[in-house]
């Protein structure tokens, strides 16, 4: 008698409802961050120990800047706000279909509104008047310069990504005018520390601190957890968040459907001007509350990066802003504290980058194929 055929039994369902329940799990952008964090933090033990420092002295001079003191957590705090606010905007004009890599230029383009209508205004303004004007004129600016980029993809059909890549160095061309310009929005010379850079803002344009007098965290953290609130409401429960993701998989037959493409995709590409502008504003409206040559720091970037890894996710927004806000921080004081070079830390962050983008490509594959 011959034996039975050999039959591949099915698995189990208990690994079937196992193997469904882990996948989403592992493929979330906040466990892909987790997860390329530990792996960046191991190179970074590696650069440590090449450096000639101790991984325990690195280790606390990276907590004691993150986390060390209340100064050190409301600075990380800011600069997670205006990550997570050009990230929001890069966001929304994502999900029409938009690629806005121009955060910096209308950063920039904020920022020199901010100055311009903060230090015209007299000296006793109240704050409830002149920190809300500072912020409008920011988010203004940012989202006429977005405009400029969405009304010549609209007129004449020019990509987005590359009207607002050159923008960015007009942007940053123009802050630079402005602080070197007597005539423009240079304060008038008193020594070297002050130039190139603005009059001060009144204090009544300054954001108003939320964490006492020994944290200089501002408003513009409460702000931008609202504005990533609010937009994610809008794009998941609203029937404008509808219309951006038809628009988004396929403007042509959204056209067919009667939906305002032009109008929603440069309504969407202006938002994230105004988001990123907003931001900017908020940097001229923080200590040492002045516009600065360079005074960007090259948030408009890094907040592009953030956009990108978060994948359309306000909460992976909140959660990837939170992360570089306070690895930059960090950073910052292991340089100082550890005398770590200043390119380990930038290898450590360009290196979590690619450990992101390697793992979200990998899950996504992954998840297709299955």
């Amino acid at each position: 008698m011959s034996p039975p055929p050999l039959t591949l039994s099915a698995p189990a369902p208990a690994l079937r409802t196992a193997h469904t329940r882990i996948a989403p799990v592992l493929r979330h952008p906040v466990t892909v961050g987790v997860l390329a964090v530990v792996l960046a933090g191991a190179v970074g033990l590696g650069l440590v120990k090449g450096a000639g420092t101790g991984p325990a002295v690195a280790w606390d001079a990276l907590v004691e800047g993150m986390f060390g003191s209340s100064y050190a957590v409301g600075s990380s705090l800011n600069s997670a706000a205006v990550l997570a606010l050009i990230a929001t905007g890069f966001t929304v004009a994502h999900r029409a279909g938009l690629v806005n890599v121009g955060g910096e230029g209308q950063l920039c383009a904020g920022g020199l509104a901010a100055a311009a209508v903060g230090t015209t205004l007299p000296a006793g303004v109240p704050a409830a008047l002149g920190v809300p004007l500072v912020l409008v004129a920011g988010c203004v600016a940012g989202g006429a310069w977005a405009g400029i980029a969405g009304r010549l993809r609209a007129r004449r059909g020019t990509s987005e990504v590359i009207t607002t890549l050159l923008l960015n160095f007009v942007g940053v061309g123009l802050v630079s005018v402005a602080v070197h310009e007597e005539a423009l929005l240079r304060q008038p010379v008193t020594s070297s520390e002050t130039l190139p850079q603005s009059a001060p803002l009144p204090e009544g344009a300054r954001l108003p601190l939320i964490g006492g007098v020994e944290s200089p965290a501002t408003a513009i953290v409460v702000i931008a957890v609202v504005a990533a609130v609010v937009t994610g409401v809008v794009l998941r429960h609203t029937a404008v968040g509808l219309r951006l993701r038809s628009v988004g998989h396929s403007p042509a037959a959204s056209a067919r459907l009667g939906l305002p493409v032009v109008r929603l995709e440069t309504g969407s590409l202006a938002f994230a001007g105004a988001a990123a502008g907003l931001a900017g504003a908020a940097l001229v409206a923080i200590a040492p509350y002045v516009l600065a040559e360079h005074f960007s720091s090259g948030y408009g970037f890094s907040g592009l990066v953030v956009g990108l890894l978060a994948r359309g996710s306000l909460t992976a927004v909140a959660a990837v802003s939170l992360l570089f806000g306070f690895l930059t921080n960090g950073g910052i004081n292991l340089q100082l504290a550890a005398g770590v070079p200043a390119s380990s830390v930038q290898i450590v962050q360009s290196l979590l980058v690619l450990f992101v983008a390697a793992a979200m490509f990998t899950t996504t594959r992954n998840g297709r194929a299955s």
